[in-house]
């Protein structure tokens, strides 16, 4: 089914004698092939937003339906890649048209060509399901790719075999009610539809990121949904950054929607070079990376989001827990804009669409744990946390505050914070995570029943200090009696030697809970055996005189291995202070 151009408006197009076509469908715009995505139709016309530069167009050019939507190809051959937002892949457009992307240009996602050792796990005369395992490719050294049977197949396996094969050759041959069916490697997915799972579950362990400030006081659950909103320069990017790497999850799907070149070519530098620390291989062989740059074409921009939730699915059908990062979905949200001011659709807030909300929803609401299809009882969660870039910072802006009404943990970035070089600049007083008291019984049976009593006494002596600085801004430190002093000195403890972490330093830029459980018993021990000096007249300013305060400071870079130096370091404490008269009797 074909039509014919009528109106071309930058990245959009109508064309007319379209009535045969469907919503999402596919199409090929001119005799240049360039792909586009019918999003609107009136009558026989269609509206179509076109993924590639459109200058040169003009009516009267053939617009031919596929018939099909726009889909992800999942198969062996995704980790490690680099796709644009409709998961063209990026190396291989390299290699044969050069640095620029060829307008017209076809390549498949998917490797055809390489070959894929697969190793049955279903036997012959077996039955399954929609989710069940047919075998395995170790795509990695990392990640072992299950190849699952599709949805819509169910029966009895006639023939598995072992061997090397390409995604497309057949694997395994499937009897079912409306006959044989060959299932090969490479299976396709409509991006914008949701894969089905068995039950959505409730989160109740964190997702562990070794990011002190996210792990002790804003944590995410595995199968949350998080957003990081903060004004350019507050370090948005460089915090997914640190959660892409150090985030406990077993695949990570990076998609960099709108934001700057650069940016992504640090990721492609960065992650081949850094080790994944529970297998000490590359971080880039259990990452998928979806490259949408700011200078590339905007409607791409709106498929890319999708195209990456498609395939972090895919992985937690598997039975992984997958981590994806959205960077930026402000950027996404005015490619929305843009698309549908050139409809002429009536504009809501700030000119966004209406159905914003909705749309960001549907990406968030894609996050969770689930029960798997399939036989036995396997789960699998996808981790969302999106970036959000308010223009000036203001939060009250509509992407933001549909966002917020949509997640559950909001990592605030502060310009401010940033300014002043405390990073991650998250800031505690406008931060929450909804998540924290359901993960408590977590917490209290694989770090320590005291993790959350430190965490709460550090949330109170930070929402302390902000009150007290408004008296010291007024009327100056000396007004402040001895414990109150003594609590501005505790928050600042907090804040420097606790909440800011160096990205860029080999052993701070990633804390264990249990470090992280011994980093906050040391303040809670300086904090509880300084209040009893105190209040025994021993002067405050002896106690921050002591040796023990800088190493205080430097003991965010005591090593994993060497933890046995906080006993130490508490030990000394203790003793200072009692010398100083002031008991000095830990409650350790």
């Amino acid at each position: 089914m074909s039509g014919k151009i009528i109106k071309v408006s930058g990245p959009l197009i109508v064309a007319e004698n379209m009535a045969d076509c469907k919503l999402y469908d596919v199409v090929h715009v001119s005799s240049r092939h360039l792909v586009g995505e019918i999003i609107e139709l009136r009558g026989d016309q269609a509206s179509i937003q076109v993924y590639e530069e459109t200058s040169g167009l003009g009516p009267g050019e053939e617009v031919v339906s596929t018939g099909e939507p726009l889909c992800a190809e999942l198969a062996p051959g995704l980790i490690t890649g680099i796709f644009d937002g409709i998961q063209r892949p990026l190396t291989t457009l390299a290699f044969r048209y050069g640095s620029r992307i060829t307008r017209g240009a076809f390549v498949y996602s998917l490797d055809r060509e390489k070959r894929w050792h697969f190793t049955p796990k279903a036997r012959a005369g077996e039955r399954v399901t929609a989710g069940d395992v047919l075998g395995t490719v170790q795509e990695t050294e990392i990640v072992e790719h299950r190849i699952l049977v599709p949805f819509g197949v169910e029966g009895e396996v006639l023939s598995v075999e072992e061997g090397d094969f390409n995604i497309t050759e057949t694997v395994a041959r499937i009897r079912t009610e409306k006959g044989v069916k060959e299932v090969c490697m490479l299976q396709k997915w409509p991006v914008r539809k949701g894969r089905p799972y068995r039950e959505k579950l409730n989160p109740d362990r964190p997702m562990i990121t070794g990011q002190r400030v996210i792990d002790t006081l804003f944590p995410i659950a595995r199968g949350g949904a998080a957003a990081v909103p903060g004004p350019f320069g507050s370090g948005k990017t460089v915090v997914q950054h640190q959660l892409a790497k150090w985030a406990d999850a077993d695949i990570i799907v990076y998609v960099g929607c709108g934001e700057r070149g650069n940016e992504m070519t640090d990721v492609l530098n960065e992650f081949p070079a850094l080790k994944d620390p529970a297998t000490g291989e590359p971080l880039m062989k259990r990452t998928v990376l979806i490259a949408n740059t700011s200078d590339m074409p905007v409607a791409a921009r709106e498929a890319s989001i999708y195209t990456g939730i498609t395939i972090a699915e895919y992985f937690r059908d598997m039975g992984y827990n997958v981590a994806i990062m959205a960077d930026s979905t402000s950027r996404w949200a005015e490619a929305l804009r843009e698309m549908s001011g050139r409809l002429e659709e009536m504009p809501g807030d700030e000119g966004y669409p209406a159905y914003l909300s909705s749309r960001l929803a549907e990406f968030y609401e894609r996050a969770g744990m689930v029960k798997l299809l399939g036989s036995g009882d396997r789960k699998g969660s996808v981790t969302a946390i999106g970036a959000v870039s308010p223009p000036g910072g203001d939060l009250s802006e509509p992407v933001s505050q549909a966002t917020l009404r949509i997640v559950k943990v909001f990592w605030g970035l502060s310009a401010s914070l940033a300014y002043e070089r405390h990073f991650p600049a998250i800031d505690w007083l406008v931060s929450y995570s909804l998540y924290a008291d359901k993960m408590k019984a977590w917490y209290d049976e694989n770090v320590g029943k005291g993790f959350f009593k430190y965490r709460q006494f550090v949330m109170t002596t930070l929402q302390e200090e902000a009150s007290l600085n408004e008296i010291v801004r007024l009327v100056g430190m000396d007004a402040l009696s001895s414990r109150d002093r003594l609590v501005m000195e505790t928050a600042k403890m907090i804040r420097e030697d606790y909440l800011h972490q160096n990205a860029f330093h080999e052993v701070d830029t990633h804390t264990s809970l249990h470090k992280q459980l011994l980093m906050l018993l040391v303040i809670y021990q300086f904090y509880t055996l300084s209040a009893e000096a105190v209040d025994g007249y021993v002067d405050l300013g002896d106690i921050l005189k002591c040796p023990f305060m800088e190493k205080i400071g430097r003991a965010k870079y005591i090593e994993e291995k060497d933890l046995a130096r906080f006993d130490d370091l508490i030990g000394e404490m203790s003793e200072e202070i009692k010398a100083l008269g002031g008991g000095g009797e830990s409650d350790v």
